[in-house]
């Protein structure tokens, strides 16, 4: 970063917005919360039953507000500094500072923190006290709490929540340990310099949460235990990082993106986590009534997943057990509507079982279960890890969605084709006679088939013909005349549409099509598509017409998603005007998603890890470091005259085998070995294993 250039990935104010939902949030994969509010959230404890699940609202101890009664003259900032992932609030004066600092701690899961310190800037001996302003009550209207003894000085609340999410299920339990905060902390007139560390530990066994304080308070102890978290967050950045050469405030939304997406994932090598899914809102939002009641939808699968998974397939992995863990829920929502196989959940929870308020959406939204499976397939093909198929419940996932698939098609003997009945787009209109043979119901069925052929066959396991036959035949509404795809069989041209929906048979379906199809869709939706609709919408366009090479056009769509970008903090709103759920991860992801997949063009195929780069006039340069592929780690770096490509990490052992280049036009190879990079005209191509000598 040049002198005197503003730091992208540091947001600073001197006032904080006037709506409170769109404050800075702290969380990691366990804990979250917005700043100076005074509920948080755990990952995976839901109160109430079906409809009404929604997550389990936790007080939180770590609502504190800094402030110096009668001061004059204090300047106030505010600042969230992803680099660290934490949030601090500074009071300046002539004399003194006084920063109180908000984190989740990346690694240690199960603790938050904040810390005030006080330090002396002038000669003087008089005491500096700082108010320390709380209105925490240890009581949930959705916990049945007690108390317990304190333990190495902290007070302890314990309990369950009041409504399992099915009859005669678990009530997930809270412990919850926290440090007393005082009304006020001062500074004596001899000291220069103070800092008081407050921890909470929340976890659902009183084991783990003694474990994590004590482990808090050794670090502390240690002069450690930001130092830890910020190291954490260091090596985060220094596995996954989106650089560009170009404007500033497009550098500013991406790495705001990649903070508030990077706070959700499990920490690498956190044993036996039983992570339970991101949703549209993040772990800060999710209260009754709020962001979808942090509900886990189709959003993770589609719009998050790619890009967890381009960077830390560990924790792409973690979101596939999720859907694995709650395979069983999948089955009983299949086998009440009468079908074979395993029906995920539009609105998922702890069990799979569906959690949808509206009954229509739950029954016609059944794209979902498409998507679950498409992320399956992105992870396979991009890692291979076949443990997660053979051994930990992958396969059995991916056989029941393909039953699934199969037993909702219906045979038209007069178009000699299959159709699936009773769905509905992303748009969610309802079916009409209830036939709708929606853009996301049938194509994502027909790949989902194929992949799991791909997979038995892998495996040496029969492929039943029924898979093969309902793939090939299954009809996805096409005009031949007009070369487009409707988005449902009897779409008139200019209907209008919420949302990008037929633009994803290009990406990330990659459904087979010509240039002209994939043209004429875009520009047949473009106008009709609602333009305060959700943010991850203009995003898909973008990849679209970058595809096409229209590097102007996509980047007018791009700059579209600004509008749901607020200020300071960066956080996303759903729609642009303010309304829908906010720190909206959905967007984001999508955001994401043009930039790493439209101006890369990274496409993870059967064979190869493709790339054709194209990005606008106003981006020089862009470099992409961490891209996991095959176990390897990859550092791109793209101008409009050459590619470069070193392996920074690759794996060791007998199983390992080194990757190449191919560019498409020429088919020159260029073989990548660690440590080394390689450079060659900026074109077309794909990264594969070498074949054997």
């Amino acid at each position: 970063m040049a002198d005197g250039e503003e730091d992208p990935a540091v947001f600073t104010t001197t006032s904080l917005p006037t709506d409170p939902r769109l404050l800075a949030t702290v969380t990691n994969a366990y804990l979250g919360t917005r700043v100076y509010r005074d509920i948080l959230h755990a990952n995976g404890v839901y109160n109430g039953a079906a409809g009404d699940t929604h997550r389990a609202d936790i007080p939180s101890p770590v609502n504190v507000r800094m402030a110096v009664p009668g001061a004059g003259g204090l300047a106030e900032t505010f600042t969230l500094d992803t680099r660290t992932g934490t949030f601090s609030h500074v009071l300046q004066s002539a004399d003194y500072a006084a920063t109180h600092q908000l984190y989740a701690h990346h690694s240690l899961v199960h603790l938050m923190a904040f810390s005030i310190t006080i330090r002396r800037s002038a000669p003087t001996a008089q005491p500096i006290t700082v108010q320390l302003q709380t209105h925490f009550v240890p009581k949930s209207q959705d916990l049945e709490l007690r108390q317990g003894p304190d333990f190495q000085g902290a007070h302890y609340i314990f309990g369950k929540t009041l409504v399992p999410e099915v009859e005669g299920g678990p009530c997930p339990t809270v412990h919850m340990l926290w440090t007393p905060v005082p009304r006020a902390l001062t500074l004596r007139g001899e000291e220069r310099e103070q800092c008081w560390e407050f921890l909470t530990a929340v976890a659902e066994s009183e084991e783990e949460a003694k474990r994590s304080y004590s482990h808090g308070l050794a670090l502390v102890a240690a002069g450690a235990l930001h130092a830890s978290h910020a190291h954490a967050w260091a090596a985060l950045w220094r596995g996954c990082c989106v650089e560009l050469a170009g404007p500033l405030p497009l550098r500013r939304a991406l790495r705001g993106c990649l903070y508030y997406l990077l706070s959700a994932i499990p920490p690498r090598g956190c044993p036996a986590f039983p992570f339970h899914g991101i949703s549209p809102g993040g772990l800060s939002n999710g209260t009754r009534g709020e962001d979808y009641w942090g509900h886990v939808f189709w959003d993770q699968d589609t719009w998050m997943f790619p890009n967890i998974l381009l960077f830390y397939p560990e924790a792409a992995r973690a979101i596939l057990e999720y859907r694995v863990r709650t395979l069983g829920g999948a089955l009983c929502n299949a086998q009440e509507q009468g079908y074979k196989g395993a029906k995920f959940p539009w609105e998922s929870a702890a069990t799979g079982r569906e959690v949808c308020p509206e009954e229509i959406y739950g029954a016609q939204e059944i794209h979902v279960t498409g998507d679950v499976l498409m992320a399956f397939e992105q992870y396979y093909r991009t890692t291979q890890d076949q443990k997660l198929f053979r051994e930990d419940g992958g396969w059995q996932l991916v056989g029941a969605v393909a039953q699934y698939w199969c037993s909702r098609m219906v045979w038209s003997e007069q178009e000699q084709c299959y159709h699936i009945r009773g769905t509905s787009a992303t748009a969610r209109p309802v079916c009409r006679e209830g036939v709708c043979d929606q853009r996301l119901g049938a194509p994502p069925a027909r790949p989902g088939l194929n992949f799991a052929a791909d997979v038995a066959r892998d495996f040496l396991v029969p492929v039943p013909e029924e898979w093969v036959d309902c793939a090939k035949k299954v009809k996805v509404p096409f005009d031949a005349e007009k070369k487009y795809h409707p988005e449902y069989d009897g779409y008139s041209p200019g209907e209008p549409v919420k949302q990008a929906d037929v633009v994803l048979l290009g990406f990330p379906l990659m459904h087979p099509m010509s240039p002209e199809v994939r043209r004429n869709d875009l520009e047949m939706y473009e106008p009709v598509t609602e333009l305060d609709g959700p943010a991850m919408t203009w995003s898909m366009f973008a990849v679209g017409w970058l595809e096409l090479k229209e590097v102007q056009r996509a980047q007018s769509h791009l700059s579209r998603c600004f509008s749901n970008i607020t200020e300071p903090f960066k956080v996303w709103v759903e729609n642009s005007d303010g309304s829908g759920a906010v720190n909206f991860l959905t967007g984001m992801g999508g955001f994401l998603q043009a930039v790493l997949f439209g101006y890369t063009g990274f496409r993870i195929t059967k064979t190869g890890l493709r790339f054709d780069p194209a990005f606008p006039e106003d981006v020089h340069e862009l470099e992409v470091t961490g891209v996991a592929y095959l176990g390897n780690k990859l550092t791109f770096t793209v101008t409009r005259e050459e590619i470069r490509v070193e392996v920074t990490e690759c794996p060791r052992g007998p199983a390992a085998s080194p990757l190449e280049a191919v560019l498409e036009a020429s088919g020159r190879r260029f073989p990548l070995r660690e440590g080394q990079s390689v450079s060659f005209p900026t074109a077309a191509g794909w990264i594969q294993r070498s074949p054997p000598e």
